[in-house]
C-alpha cells in the first residue's frame, strides 16, 4: 500500500523551503532568486490585505473533473474584472515568491488573478498527463472563468515552464475569452514546429534530452492520499491549511544516476514514479503517440496575441524562435497575426527576473541585461484585456533581442532580422584536429585536400562531459549558461577547429546552420558540434550547441543505418544567438559523438538504445575535402 508523509498541522508546512528547492529544481526559480522567508511572510500578508481570496474552488470539467482553483479579486471592489490566468502542474499551497508579485501586482492594478493545478495535481481531481489536456480542460476553465459575475469576460493567459507550455495548444482553440498571453520559455510545449522534430524536447536531433527523467522523477508524483467524498470547500480550505498533499521526494545524486543503463530502467534505479517516463522513453521521435496528447504541432493555427519572453541559455530557444514566426504567418487574424512579440534574454530557462546590472550567466559576464519584465507583462494586458489603446505603444518593435559580447539589447521588426549575411566557415586539417592540441583551422574558403578527415573513438562508457548550454531541469548535473570549455577540448575524441583571430569584431545573429560530412564503423552513431568564442587570452565560451543521430538523417519518420566505409552527409538542427565577437577573438567549433548527461548516449549499435546495456566503442570520421567539405554557417550582421 502506498504510504504518503503529510506536513504536520499548523499555518505553513514545515516544507516550506523545501517546496522552493523543488520549484528551483524543476526551473521555476533559480536558487540564488529565492526570497528569504520573511519577505515570503510579508508578501503574503500584503497580498491577504489586498485581495478578496476564495480558495479551493473545484471548478468542473466537461467530464465531470474537478480542478483545484484559487480567485483573487481587489478588495472590497464591485463590478466587472479583467483575469490573469496562471496554470500549473506544481504546488502553489505556498504562492512563491514570482507568483506573488505577479498576484500582488495584478490585484494593485484591479485585475483578478486566477491560479489552477492541473488535473490529478495535488486536490485537483483526475489522472495527471503532461501539459494537462489544455484544449478540454484548459479550455473549460475558460468557459468558467468568464462565466463568473465579477468577470469582464477577458482572460489572459501567463506562466513560465510547465505553465506556459500548455497555453500552446489552447492558443489553437482559439478561445473567444482568450484575449492575451504572455507564454515564457515555453519550448516543451512545442511537438513539430519546422525543421524541430522534438516532441516537447523531449528530443533534440532525434537524441533523447535527460532532463525529462529527472523533471519526471519530481512532477510525475501522482499518487497521493485519496480525500474524502463530498468534502465542502469549506472543509478542504482548513485541509489544506494542514496538508498540501506535495510528497517528499527522495534526494538523488543525479549525476551518478543518469549513468544507470538500460535507459528503460532509469526511473525504477532511483525508485521514482512508475508510468509516464517508461512510456515516453520507448517513442521515436515520430511515434503517433505525440500527436495526441497536449503537444502544439505546426499544421495547427494560432489565435491569441502573444508576447513571448524566451532566452538564448534555454533548452528549446529554436523551437521558441520558430514558433514566434509560425503564429506570426498562420494567424487567420490579421489582428492576431500582427500582434506577435518576442524578447530574448542572455538569461537560463525562466530567470528574466534574475537580471541585474552585473548578469552572469555560467561564468560569463553578459553585461546589465535588465528589463522592467512587470511593466511590460501589465501593459500588454492593460491593452488587450482592458482596451486601453494607449497601453502598448504603436511603435514597439516585434523583436527585441540581446547581444551577447556585445551586451546590448537590440530590436529588429523580424527574426531573423534584416541584413543577415552568411558566411560559411568550412572545417580543415592535417588529420590532426583531435583535441585543443591538434591543428584544426575554421577557413572561409573550401579546403584543397581530396581526402582530408578527422577521426576520433566514441566510448559511450566514458562520454564527454556536459559544460554549460542551454539546459535546465536536470536536478543539478548540469548547470546552465556559458562556460570555458578547454577540460572538454583538452580530450583526444573531441575535434577542434578554430578561425584566425578576427581583424575586426562581427556580430553572429539568427539561424545557424551546420553540415558534417561523416561516416563511422558502427551501424549508427551520434556527431555533436559546438559554437565557441574564444577570447584573446585562450578561455573558450560556449555559445550554442546542436547533436543529430545519424539513423534519422532522412527524416524522422525513417531508420536508416550506417554502413562501414561509406560517407553520409549530415545536416545538422539549426541553432540559433545573437553573439558578437569581439576583434581579436577567434570562433571554434567543437564535433564530437556525445554531451553527457544532456543528451542521452548512443549505443552505437543500431539498437533500440533505451532498452540496451552493452555499447560498442566507435571510430568516428568527419570528413573535410574538396568533394566532402563539412562547414558552419554563420548569419553575420555588419554594424
Amino acid at each position: 500500500m502506498f504510504e504518503q508523509r503529510l506536513a504536520t498541522p499548523g499555518g505553513r508546512s514545515p516544507r516550506f523551503s523545501l517546496c522552493l528547492l523543488v520549484f528551483a529544481t524543476i526551473g521555476l526559480i533559480h536558487p540564488s532568486a529565492v526570497a528569504d522567508e520573511d519577505e515570503i511572510k510579508e508578501l503574503e500578508k500584503k497580498l491577504e490585505r489586498s485581495a478578496d481570496a476564495e480558495k479551493l474552488i473545484r471548478v468542473p470539467m466537461r467530464d465531470g473533473v474537478r480542478l483545484s482553483t484559487d480567485v483573487y479579486r481587489p478588495a472590497g471592489v464591485e463590478g466587472k474584472l479583467p483575469t490573469i490566468f496562471w496554470r500549473s502542474p506544481y504546488n502553489y499551497a505556498g504562492l512563491g515568491e514570482r507568483r506573488l508579485k505577479i498576484a500582488l501586482a495584478a490585484i494593485e492594478r484591479g485585475y483578478a488573478f486566477v491560479i489552477q493545478n492541473e488535473r490529478g495535481k495535488f486536490y485537483s481531481e483526475g489522472e495527471w498527463e503532461i501539459l494537462g489536456r489544455p484544449r478540454t480542460d484548459g479550455y473549460d476553465a475558460l468557459d468558467w472563468i468568464a462565466g463568473q459575475p465579477w468577470s469582464n469576460g477577458k482572460v489572459g493567459t501567463i506562466g513560465c515552464s510547465s505553465s506556459a507550455e500548455w497555453q500552446l495548444a489552447l492558443a489553437a482553440t482559439d478561445h473567444p475569452a482568450h484575449a492575451a498571453m504572455i507564454p515564457m520559455a515555453s519550448g516543451a510545449g512545442i511537438g513539430r514546429v519546422g525543421p524541430f522534430h522534438e516532441q516537447g524536447n523531449w528530443y533534440k536531433g532525434g537524441v533523447f534530452q535527460m532532463l525529462f527523467a529527472t523533471w519526471l522523477y519530481g512532477v510525475q508524483n501522482t499518487q497521493r492520499p485519496s480525500l474524502p467524498e463530498g468534502l465542502s470547500r469549506e472543509d478542504l480550505v482548513r485541509l489544506a491549511s494542514y496538508y498540501d498533499l506535495a510528497p517528499e521526494m527522495p534526494e538523488v545524486e543525479w549525476e551518478k544516476k543518469l549513468r544507470h543503463l538500460p535507459l528503460v530502467e532509469l526511473m525504477t534505479n532511483v525508485e521514482g514514479p512508475k508510468g509516464t517516463y517508461v512510456e515516453l522513453i520507448a517513442r521515436t521521435p515520430a511515434d503517433p503517440g505525440w500527436y495526441e496528447g497536449g503537444l502544439y504541432h505546426d499544421n495547427e493555427g494560432w489565435g491569441v496575441p502573444s508576447l513571448w519572453l524566451n532566452s538564448w541559455y534555454d533548452v528549446s530557444i529554436g523551437p521558441n524562435l520558430a514558433l514566434y514566426n509560425h503564429a506570426r504567418e498562420k494567424a487567420a487574424d490579421p489582428e492576431v497575426a500582427n500582434n506577435q512579440y518576442v524578447v530574448i534574454a542572455p538569461v537560463p530557462h525562466c530567470r528574466f527576473f534574475d537580471s541585474k546590472e552585473e548578469t552572469i550567466v555560467g561564468e560569463r559576464d553578459m553585461g546589465d541585461a535588465r528589463l522592467d519584465y512587470e511593466k511590460l507583462i501589465f501593459d500588454w494586458f492593460d491593452a488587450w484585456l482592458r482596451d486601453d489603446e494607449d497601453a502598448w505603444a504603436a511603435d514597439t518593435p516585434k523583436v527585441r533581442y540581446y547581444t551577447m559580447g556585445s551586451n546590448r539589447w537590440q530590436a529588429a521588426d523580424d527574426w531573423p532580422p534584416d541584413g543577415v549575411e552568411r558566411v560559411t566557415y568550412y572545417l580543415d586539417s592535417n588529420g590532426d584536429a583531435n583535441s585543443l592540441f591538434g591543428e584544426g583551422t575554421l577557413l572561409t574558403t573550401k579546403p584543397g585536400s581530396k581526402k582530408g578527415s578527422d577521426t576520433f573513438p566514441y566510448d559511450p562508457l566514458t562520454p564527454v562531459p556536459s559544460v554549460g548550454g542551454g539546459v535546465c531541469c536536470i536536478g543539478g548535473a548540469v548547470e546552465a549558461g556559458s562556460f570555458d570549455q578547454r577540460n572538454v577540448e583538452a580530450r583526444h575524441d573531441v575535434l577542434v577547429y578554430t578561425s584566425e583571430p578576427l581583424k575586426e569584431g562581427i556580430e553572429v545573429t539568427g539561424w545557424i546552420e551546420a553540415t558534417l560530412f561523416v561516416s563511422s564503423d558502427a551501424r549508427d552513431t551520434d556527431f555533436s558540434l559546438k559554437l565557441v568564442d574564444v577570447l584573446p587570452d585562450g578561455t573558450a565560451y560556449n555559445v550554442d550547441d546542436t547533436i543529430q543521430r545519424a539513423r534519422y538523417r532522412e527524416g524522422y519518420d525513417k531508420q536508416v543505418f550506417m554502413k562501414e566505409g561509406e560517407i553520409y552527409e549530415l545536416a545538422l538542427g539549426p541553432m540559433t544567438t545573437s553573439h558578437h565577437f569581439a576583434e581579436g577573438h577567434r570562433i571554434r567549433v567543437e564535433i564530437s559523438s556525445s554531451n553527457f548527461p544532456r543528451y542521452a548516449r548512443n549505443l552505437n549499435t543500431g539498437g533500440n538504445n533505451y532498452d540496451e546495456t552493452a555499447p560498442a566503442v566507435a571510430q568516428n570520421t568527419v570528413h573535410h575535402s574538396r568533394t566532402h567539405a563539412s562547414w558552419i554557417r554563420l548569419p553575420v550582421i555588419k554594424r
